[in-house]
């Protein structure tokens, strides 16, 4: 197998969260993996661009997380969804740690 060059292990996910522009309403989306330095997830029916700044909540175990980030990349599935990768750029600091933590025990299987 070739070397891992992502900078944090994935986490699988495959859980119901919500995304929207900072100051918009809430839409949702399905998480596919997270890390501590963001989230990939599938969104139906919306508009997102690269560079674009939205908010996600989602839970990690007993925590429900609000984060904040980036669209670093948007890629079209099919004519309704798109696949999202979001570069954290505001999360609580405990949930960074619940992450770190998850994703060392991840990358360790």
């Amino acid at each position: 197998m070739g070397n891992e060059r992502r900078k944090y292990p994935r986490i699988a996910t495959d859980q119901v969260i919500s995304f929207a522009m900072v100051e918009a309403s809430d839409q949702l989306g399905v998480s596919k993996n997270l890390s501590a330095g963001g989230i990939r997830f599938e969104a139906v029916g919306c508009e997102l661009e690269l560079g674009d700044r939205i908010r996600v909540t989602f839970n990690l175990g007993e925590h429900t997380v609000v984060a904040v980030g980036t669209v670093n990349w948007a890629t079209e599935l099919d004519a309704l969804t798109l696949e999202v990768g979001l570069e954290f750029n505001e999360i609580d600091p405990e949930a960074l740690r619940i992450l770190e933590e998850t994703s060392e025990v991840a990358a360790s299987v």
